[in-house]
């Protein structure tokens, strides 16, 4: 019988087998270029409902660890709240996004650490945070870990109930003609977590998801054109298919797509909430 970390891990793997087959094989940079540059945001920004709940777990005098955290769309709005931050990721194109957003908004107490969390080293802070990670980790029990290990005080993790690299499902279906195989979401991350021992407290938060490429809670997209455009973001989509994806989904246009007063709502997109799971480490006691 296979553990739960065997689970997950051979969930990742039919994950990246489909991808290869379909996508061929991934850019130096995933996360780089036009992506890096929808995830960037205004720190400034109001905070919605869910990272007022993340923010309300931090203090004033917290170093917080952000894991994954790419341009900053989470961190950043949060070193207004900490005394720094500390943002760890792999990706050169999110690094570049992460430090223009954090001059911009003359925020001088975040940092960008440029590696993979398992590879870097010395890294120490009050609060460890991944949001929406988690999905795309296979060694997922020394990741937690290493989080575990690097929190003096509490580890943080958000995914969603419909994990966003699913939440295109049927329009992958639609371009590809195959169920999308879906990655590791709550269901397979929380049986890991009681295999290692660690009971968190589980939060559903109370925001609804965002408009792929815009701010959770963003408008419905306004124009037929517009909501094409919106349907074929993503990284679901090779980029050798975009082309043949637009011209398909506005082909089903009726079928995906519905319209409202306050726009094109979007019929293939599945009801999704937000999860926290959360557990004190007590490392200072």
């Amino acid at each position: 019988m296979m553990t739960a970390a065997e689970t997950y891990a051979a969930c990742i793997d039919a994950v990246r087998a489909q991808r290869a087959r379909l996508h061929g094989a991934p850019p130096q940079d995933p996360w780089g270029g036009q992506v890096a540059q929808r995830f960037r945001y205004d720190p400034h920004r109001e905070l919605d409902a869910n990272l007022a709940v993340l923010a309300s777990y931090t203090r004033p005098e917290d170093v917080l660890i952000d894991v994954g955290g790419g341009a900053g769309r989470v961190s950043l709005p949060l070193a207004l709240r900490c005394r720094e931050v500390l943002t760890v990721d792999a990706s050169p194109g999110m690094g570049a996004q992460f430090a223009a957003a954090a001059a911009e908004a003359g925020i001088p107490n975040a940092r960008f650490v440029h590696a993979n969390w398992l590879e870097a080293a010395g890294l120490q802070g009050d609060v460890a945070l991944t949001t929406n990670v988690t999905y795309f980790v296979r060694d997922i029990v020394p990741f937690i870990e290493k989080m575990a290990t690097a929190a003096r005080r509490r580890v943080m993790i958000t995914v969603w109930s419909v994990a966003n690299p699913n939440q295109s499902a049927p329009l992958f279906q639609l371009v590809y003609g195959e169920e999308q195989v879906a990655v590791p979401g709550h269901r397979e991350l929380l049986p890991v977590l009681w295999e290692m021992g660690i009971l968190p407290d589980v939060h559903v938060l109370p925001g609804v998801p965002r408009v792929p490429g815009g701010p959770m809670g963003a408008r419905c997209p306004q124009t037929p054109e517009e909501a094409v455009q919106v349907a074929g973001q993503g990284q679901w989509l090779g980029p050798q298919d975009h082309e043949r994806a637009h011209r398909l989904i506005a082909a089903h246009f009726s079928e995906l797509f519905a319209p409202s007063p306050e726009g094109f709502r979007l019929l293939w997109r599945q009801t999704a909430r937000e999860v926290l799971i959360t557990w004190e480490t007590d490392q200072r006691r």
